[in-house]
C-alpha cells in the first residue's frame, strides 16, 4: 500500500474511533436517583427537607432555588421511605407546610432531632411529608395556586410529588 494510502487508511481510522468515542460521551447517560424539587413559581424559594437517617432524625436547609428552575437536595438513592420539605416564597412570603413538625434556622443549617427547637436556638416548622414509596429518586414540584389544606398559612401554594423520570 503507498504511504499516502496508509496515511488516509490511518486518519479514517482514527476518525472512526474518535466519533465513536464522542458518541459514548455524549450519548445517552443512565437515570441518576435524587430527590429534587422544582420551583414552578416566579420568585425565589427557600427550601428545608427533613429524613430519618441511622442516627436519628435531621432537619437541613436552606437550598435557594430560583424561579422556573430545579435543585437536588439528595443525591443518589433515595435511603428512606418518607421526606419532608418546608419551603418559603422569598417575595410574597407564602410557604409549603405540613403537620410534621421540625426544627429550622435562619442561615443554613443540618440539625439533629426534631426536639426542644427552641431551647436549643432553633424555630420549628411544619414539614410535609412525602411517601416516595420507596423509589430510589423523586421529585417535589412547587406550585402557586390553590392549596390543598384549608389550614395552611396565606400564601401557601400546591406541593406535589412524583417519582423522577
Amino acid at each position: 500500500m503507498p504511504f499516502g494510502s496508509l496515511k488516509i487508511s490511518l486518519r479514517k481510522s482514527v476518525l472512526a474511533a474518535a466519533a465513536a468515542l464522542g458518541f459514548y460521551a455524549v450519548g445517552p447517560t443512565p437515570a441518576r436517583a435524587d430527590f429534587r424539587v422544582c420551583n414552578a413559581t416566579q420568585n425565589l424559594v427557600g427550601v428545608a427537607i427533613g429524613y430519618r437517617a441511622r442516627a436519628g432524625w435531621i432537619s437541613e436547609g436552606w437550598w435557594h432555588i430560583d424561579a422556573s428552575s430545579c435543585k437536588t437536595l439528595i443525591e443518589g438513592p433515595l435511603e428512606s421511605r418518607y421526606y419532608y420539605l418546608y419551603a418559603e416564597d422569598a417575595a410574597r412570603g407564602g410557604r409549603w407546610e405540613g403537620e410534621i413538625e421540625m426544627c429550622v434556622a435562619d442561615k443554613e443549617f443540618k440539625i439533629a432531632g426534631v426536639n426542644d427547637c427552641f431551647a436549643r436556638g432553633f424555630q420549628r416548622a411544619g414539614f410535609q411529608e412525602h411517601d416516595t414509596g420507596e423509589q430510589e429518586n423523586w421529585m417535589v414540584q412547587l406550585t402557586d395556586g390553590p392549596t390543598p389544606d384549608p389550614t395552611a398559612a396565606n400564601g401557601a401554594a400546591a406541593v406535589t410529588g412524583t417519582p423522577n423520570p
